[in-house]
């Protein structure tokens, strides 16, 4: 109901509230843009306040330091790819269609995202220094871990799926399949002598990491 209202009717506290929320999630959404492409060194508090529309004086009362501000963009790129997860429904589906899905949606989701790995490759040269320091981080990730714990014993009392499997080392694989590729291509393309980022060999990976995945826990 709150979006009928018109903006000038609304009281001044609501809208400072939205507005600070609005220049918060700018904030973030350059920040990882700039963090991804520059690193923690190379990036400039400048260059994130000018992307949104903001300025350093704000940046700072919204988040904090450039350190801060690289967590806050950590803990807002898992945040974004968590909640692109649950939406997934995937305890709705049989466990082996559960398990494809999650794996087709973690290699679209790498794809589309390319600032999400980079930001992650910039945190692993700092060895998790910064989500080290998160209060959010772990309680983020373990809801996945766990809808993929019921998918899985599901599947083994269905006697789809083989027992034993560790739903944290299986998430492990299906985004190391899709990580390792992506972030290598260019080397691996240049070394093995094909564009591994055409279309065609694309496809080809993503069909192979859900054969493999499959197989993988088959009963």
């Amino acid at each position: 109901m709150d979006e009928l209202i018109p903006l000038e009717n609304r009281l001044p506290a609501e809208r400072a509230v939205r507005d600070a929320e609005a220049t918060k999630r700018r904030i973030l959404k350059a920040a990882i843009v700039e963090f991804a492409r520059h690193g923690l060194g190379g990036a400039r508090v400048e260059r994130i306040a000018k992307a949104a529309r903001t300025n350093k004086r704000m940046l700072y009362y919204h988040v904090g330091n450039k350190e801060a501000l690289f967590l806050a963009a950590l803990e807002a790129a898992y945040d974004d790819i968590r909640a692109a997860e649950r939406k997934l429904n995937l305890e709705a589906l049989e466990p082996l269609a559960a398990i494809e899905r999650l794996v087709r949606f973690t290699w679209s989701y790498f794809v589309e995202n390319r600032e999400f790995l980079m930001l992650l490759n910039s945190e692993n040269l700092h060895r998790a220094r910064h989500l080290k320091k998160s209060k959010r981080i772990a309680a983020m990730n373990s809801p996945l871990i766990e809808t993929l714990r019921h998918i899985l014993e599901r599947g083994v009392a269905e006697g789809t799926i083989r027992p034993g499997i560790d739903p944290l080392q299986l998430y492990i694989s299906m985004a190391g399949l899709a990580y390792f590729y992506l972030s290598n291509a260019s080397t691996l393309s240049v070394t093995f002598g094909r564009d591994l980022l055409s279309k065609a060999e694309m496809r080809r990976r993503l069909d192979h990491i859900v054969e493999l995945v499959r197989a993988g826990v088959r009963a």
